[in-house]
């Protein structure tokens, strides 16, 4: 029995068996009670979702909602999974039905990926988040710097500023002009100044999202998107 994978040691083996125990094959042996993967990939699933989305939330910390959404789906994606499974070999220590075998089932992407998520929450289950981080962080890690630079995730402030600080005489500034709504849902207008001339106006549910936004207007107006 598989007792550990990429480093990290089963205090419980049987969890990882579960999570490499892929439906195909435990149709095959219904009489021995053998159990699909398939809920701890449920669980897998929430459990990526929460370290992808905290370390985003914490390296990224200019983006907007919209732009962390967006590179936490591209990280967590069937095709990263995969990527990620092929660097472990995953796929060679699959338990899979006969006709999964046959037609190629430890290559294929759906499949990998799902296992990778089952086996996250064995590992979460075993050992708690940090030995969860510990599988799977550093290849998120990667995957975001890849992704980010490859499709220009953009921080639009930052841009905005080293535009602007080409020109030594110039300033950037940005101003609250208004904020309206309840406290648990408060909508704030963000203007950006060069010098002391409004240049573009941005709205957002934070401080952080309305500048990004109203810088984000100011880039379109000089033609930078």
């Amino acid at each position: 029995m598989i007792e550990e994978i990429k480093g990290y040691h089963f205090r419980d083996p049987a969890l990882l068996s579960n999570a490499l125990c892929h439906s195909s094959y435990a149709n095959e042996h219904r009489a021995h009670h053998v159990k699909s993967n398939e809920r701890l990939e449920y669980l897998g699933d929430a459990v990526l979702g929460m370290i992808s989305a905290e370390y985003i939330y914490n390296t990224y910390t200019e983006l907007p909602e919209g732009e962390m959404t967006k590179l936490r789906a591209s990280i967590v994606c069937e095709q990263s999974l995969y990527e990620f499974a092929q660097e472990i070999d995953l796929g060679r220590y699959l338990l899979l039905g006969k006709g999964e075998i046959n037609g190629g089932g430890n290559k294929r992407p759906s499949v990998l990926s799902d296992a990778v998520e089952a086996v996250l929450a064995a590992i979460y289950l075993d050992g708690g988040i940090e030995a969860a981080k510990g599988f799977i962080l550093e290849f998120l890690i990667r995957k975001a710097g890849t992704i980010a630079e490859g499709h220009k995730l953009i921080d639009y402030k930052t841009t905005l500023q080293e535009i602007v600080q080409k020109n030594h005489q110039e300033t950037l500034s940005y101003h609250l002009k208004s904020e309206s709504g309840p406290a648990h849902d408060k909508t704030f207008v963000i203007e950006v100044h060069i010098n002391s001339n409004p240049i573009a106006v941005g709205s957002g549910h934070s401080k952080k999202q309305a500048e990004q936004a109203a810088a984000r207007a100011a880039l379109e107006l000089m033609g930078q998107e």
